[in-house]
């Protein structure tokens, strides 16, 4: 029998043999986990096997195949209509919870959405991290879409830390009275959209900076290998929320920076494609009938050249940095660490 706080967790994998099984056991030892969807996004490795081989005997594991690969989208909505838990958590196949992190968010009320902190790690230092990371205070807050919003748009030269990053746990009923699920166009992007879209629906969209979620740093992440057409997807689910009429100007005018962000970088990154396909020639026939793009083009190819120019000189570490481990929200001690 489930109750208000039963998680269904969530895995969309695809050749995830290498991660799988660690990503499974930490889902099924929280507590308030009710089940685990896996589901196998035409992995042509042993995915599945993996999987399976982390399986506790609870029966609340179901495993998923997709004959053929639809994208973390699709795995994620196939996954949210074969569960019942009122509660829906994302867990990245590459990726682990902490230990009582269930236990942390539940202890906070009136939300609709609720993420907590995330550390970044290295594989090799997956196996220290549970020790590693304090239990800082929650110190929870409300996120607003205009904060939101702002959080996405990254900045060549800072540290990676979109806070559409976050995990947040989400209540099914929230998504099915909305009428809410991932976007099935989108591989690129995909959980940023659903929480735009969410918080436009006026979502109660809680944050803790207690940390439960592991984030490991891999150089062949499938979310670092995405199309150009990825970005032309996204900037366009961008004027989707534009055009649904849910938005305070405030809200519009960000969201048109944050379209502006993707369509830039979407627009150098055809116009390379271009270039490498087809000639220069090709390349600049494409800017020269869309002037528009020409910005972004120019401002893209100067931007590559300056840090090809200046290299990769260290930066020093940002406030969220704590030894070998990287937060994605500050950290806040307790009283008795401080």
């Amino acid at each position: 029998m489930t109750t208000n706080s039963s998680v269904c967790v969530i895995i969309a994998a695809k050749n995830a043999g290498a991660t799988i099984a660690r990503a499974v056991r930490s889902a099924l030892a929280e507590a308030e986990t009710f089940e685990v969807v896996v589901v196998d996004d035409g992995s042509t490795d042993g995915t599945g096997a993996e999987a399976f081989s982390a399986d506790d005997g609870s029966g609340r594991l179901n495993i998923i195949r997709f004959d053929e690969n639809r994208g973390p989208a699709a795995a994620r909505n196939r996954a949210i209509d074969a569960s019942t838990a009122p509660l829906l958590a994302i867990l990245d196949a590459d990726d682990f919870f902490l230990p009582g992190r269930f236990t942390q968010m539940m202890a906070e009320d009136q939300w609709d959405f609720i993420a907590d902190n995330i550390v970044f790690v290295k594989e090799e230092c997956v196996a220290r991290v549970s020790t590693d990371v304090k239990h800082f205070h929650r110190h929870a807050r409300l996120l607003a879409l205009e904060d939101f919003i702002a959080g996405n748009i990254s900045r060549r030269g800072a540290q990676r830390g979109e806070i559409g990053f976050l995990k947040p746990v989400m209540r099914r009923e929230f998504l099915d009275r909305h009428r809410l699920r991932y976007n099935e166009k989108l591989r690129l992007g995909e959980d940023y959209d659903l929480y735009a879209r969410a918080l436009a629906a006026r979502a109660r969209y809680k944050i803790i900076h207690s940390c439960g979620y592991g984030a490991v740093v891999r150089h062949d992440s499938l979310s670092g290998k995405h199309r150009t057409e990825d970005l032309k997807r996204l900037y366009e689910a961008d004027r989707a929320l534009l055009a649904s009429g849910l938005l305070t100007q405030e809200q519009k005018t960000l969201l048109r920076q944050h379209e502006k962000h993707i369509r830039d970088r979407y627009e150098l990154r055809h116009f390379l494609d271009l270039k490498n396909s087809r000639g220069p020639m090709a390349a600049l026939a494409y800017a020269a009938t869309h002037p528009a793009a020409i910005p972004a083009i120019v401002g893209g190819i100067a931007a590559d050249k300056k840090e090809a120019f200046v290299g990769s000189a260290p930066r020093p570490p940002s406030p969220q940095t704590a030894g070998h481990l990287r937060y994605l929200l500050p950290v806040i001690a307790d009283a008795d660490q401080r």
